[in-house]
């Protein structure tokens, strides 16, 4: 019986998530959609995204986020946020972390999601991994976005890893767009999302989320071939968080 009111309660959370996540899109969708119908606007659409929509569903899910920086994000300037990924909070999260309205980019199978999907594939810069062409034009979309002083996020596991992974490879696209343009790589560690709300079904819950902004890492005096040795220093930069935390 207890197993039984435990799995209908963890069973009701999860809907109450994609509950949250639905009702304010269809509330505020004549204002998303004419946000997202110009780049220009796209300021005013990261607004509703990171102060209604993102702040609804955490506190809604009862997830409080606690954000420590060691050094903080400068308005006005462009920047490659990572963290590591393992949740669909994530998400949120990131947009709760940062003030300075950002890309997400992202697999294109998540355009295929209901309602959110829609405004997804609208906002975000779309990959097929398995696509070089789409990979390459990734670049192009990003320098675009860049220039418009927009910030770029890529969660460089280019994916959730199993549940026994505390930390996956990290693929190359963020470090090659960082050293390219010459932005700054934040790292930040996200501990307690698989705990609250994983991909495994019957489990999660309420509580804190905590966040760590790390010092940022400087790619002005890099190169290109260099991209390995940022990639590694970003992942063991995050993956000792984690392995302190755990």
């Amino acid at each position: 019986m207890r197993t039984f009111i435990q799995r209908t309660g963890q069973l009701l959370y999860r809907v109450w998530f994609y509950v949250l996540v639905a009702i304010p899109i269809f509330i505020f969708s004549p204002f998303l959609i004419l946000l997202s119908i110009s780049e220009k606007t796209y300021p005013q659409f990261f607004w509703l995204a990171r102060n209604i929509w993102a702040r609804l569903i955490l506190f809604g899910m009862g997830c409080i986020p606690r954000i420590s920086w060691e050094e903080r994000l400068e308005k006005g300037k462009s920047y490659v946020l990572i963290a590591n990924h393992t949740s669909m909070l994530d998400i949120m999260l990131m947009l709760l972390v940062s003030k300075n309205p950002f890309v997400f980019v992202g697999k294109k199978e998540l355009m295929n999601i209901p309602v959110f999907g829609f405004f997804y594939k609208r906002v975000c810069i779309l990959v097929d991994r398995d696509n070089s062409k789409s990979r390459m034009a990734v670049y192009r979309r990003a320098q675009r976005r860049l220039e418009q002083g927009l910030s770029i996020c890529i969660f460089p596991e280019g994916g959730v890893p199993p549940e026994d992974v505390v930390l996956d490879a990290f693929k190359d696209g963020a470090f090659k767009m960082a050293i390219a343009y010459n932005i700054p790589i934040v790292p930040m560690i996200f501990f307690d999302s698989k705990k609250r709300f994983p991909f495994t079904f019957f489990s999660g819950g309420p509580g804190l989320l905590r966040v760590k902004v790390k010092s940022f890492i400087r790619t002005e005096e890099l190169n290109e071939n260099q991209k390995g040795e940022l990639r590694e220093k970003s992942r063991n930069m995050i993956l000792k968080e984690l392995q302190e935390n755990d």
